[in-house]
């Protein structure tokens, strides 16, 4: 008895293939992994957002159309009016009416300083709707 003849394994050539069933059984049992995961992973939170439309907004007749020129000057609906004037007619058109709206219409050139000014004077007086008038058309 040979326990160490190699005579069998003499007509046996090595094997230089891949065995590819355990690896195929591998990424099938990560699919199905991923498969049962997935949907797990894609839960969305329902919020109610706005909707926007591209349509102008349109005025309604209770507000206060302010202007301020680049030199410091300002107009209450097209009358001029100093700035010691303004906090008693904030108060009193807040009083009037509390949902009345402020809209700031300001030269290119007016300081920012003018317009922060107004804006701290209207909310202090009671006025909570401040908006601003641009023009579109110009550059």
């Amino acid at each position: 008895m040979a326990f160490g003849s190699s005579d069998r394994y003499q007509g046996q050539t090595t094997m230089s293939e891949i065995n590819v069933v355990p690896l195929v059984d591998v990424m099938l049992v990560l699919l199905i992994i991923f498969i049962i995961t997935a949907p797990l992973l894609t839960h969305s939170v329902k919020i109610d957002l706005p909707k926007a439309s591209s349509n102008p907004n349109t005025t309604q007749p209770e507000h206060i159309e302010f202007a301020i020129r680049d030199d410091g000057s300002y107009f209450w609906n097209g009358e001029t009016i100093t700035l010691e004037q303004l906090a008693p007619r904030f108060t009193q058109s807040a009083e009037n009416d509390p949902k009345i709206e402020l809209h700031i219409r300001a030269d290119k050139l007016t300081h920012y300083e003018h317009v922060a000014r107004i804006m701290s004077l209207a909310a202090k007086s009671g006025i909570t709707k401040i908006g601003f008038i641009t023009d579109p058309t110009q550059e």
